[in-house]
């Protein structure tokens, strides 16, 4: 989409499309406008519709469900375009997802609709931050901070940014984020996100804070398996083996989990090749 395309009215039907191979699992947004009267006689029906819509995403984002998540968000603002909420988490999908111009882009879009937004400002910046650009997305970062409010989500960025940065105030920021907001949900994506730059051994006390606030959610376990791997340590195995008790048919733990054997295997036989079977 190009700017020239918009702004588009609040009231008028609009419809935003994104052209790339990547965005045609929801390549247009509708949300029709209604007359007031008609607003206010279906106000309660539709914010129950939008809530379960809402609700849905959020779950399936706990379950690292980014997919999902993402039509589900698309679904709440084809219902209610109003959902400041509804645009942030699909920002988020997007970049979880690594669909960093697209995010970008529908962060740009949601500002013009909410000018200001703290939330959506450090949207835009953690998209620009993971395609690289950290200058635009300190300003942004920086912005988001001083608008009214707080939030986790402000401080995850601040600190995905300085760790981006290699600057040691990540902790603090991501520390704020944590005392914001006690949900296990935060320590475990500020642990993808030390993963996502490089830095595994800053992540595990996150996922392990993450896991011990919720060991019945086998997404945190599956996350702790990952940065176990990443560092090599033998108790990735067992964070996989909970994550499949949990959750059986978990696809990616279960490769994982094989990988990890195979790679036991391999070492074991390398060694009885140096020096002889024991």
């Amino acid at each position: 989409m190009t700017d020239s395309e918009t702004p588009h009215s609040h009231s008028e039907l609009f419809t935003l499309k994104i052209k790339g191979n990547r965005m045609g699992r929801f390549d247009k947004l509708e949300v029709s406008a209604e007359q007031p009267d008609e607003r206010q006689s279906s106000r309660a029906e539709n914010a129950r519709r939008d809530r379960s819509w809402l609700d849905q995403a959020i779950e399936e984002r706990r379950c690292g469900h980014y997919e999902n998540g993402l039509r589900l968000y698309s679904r709440a603002l084809e219902e209610d375009k109003s959902l400041v909420s509804g645009w942030l988490g699909q920002v988020q999908m997007l970049i979880f997802l690594d669909e960093l111009v697209e995010a970008e882009l529908w962060s740009r879009k949601a500002l013009e609709l909410f000018p200001g937004n703290g939330d959506l400002m450090a949207g835009r910046a953690q998209a620009l931050g993971r395609n690289g650009d950290l200058t635009e997305a300190l300003v942004l970062s920086d912005g988001s901070l001083r608008q009214s409010g707080q939030s986790a989500y402000r401080w995850q960025v601040r600190g995905e940014l300085m760790a981006a940065t290699r600057q040691d105030t990540d902790r603090h920021c991501f520390d704020k984020a944590m005392q914001a907001d006690p949900d296990w949900l935060v320590p475990l994506e500020i642990a993808a996100a030390y993963v996502h730059f490089n830095l595994p051994g800053r992540a595990v006390d996150r996922v392990r804070r993450s896991v011990a606030l919720a060991p019945e959610r086998y997404f945190a376990w599956f996350v702790q398996g990952r940065v176990e791997r990443e560092l090599g340590l033998s108790t990735a195995e067992k964070s996989f083996r909970r994550c499949l008790d949990l959750c059986p048919g978990h696809i990616e733990a279960a490769r994982c989990l094989r990988e990890l054997e195979q790679s036991g295997r391999s070492l074991k036989q390398m060694w009885r090749r140096i020096f002889g079977s024991r």
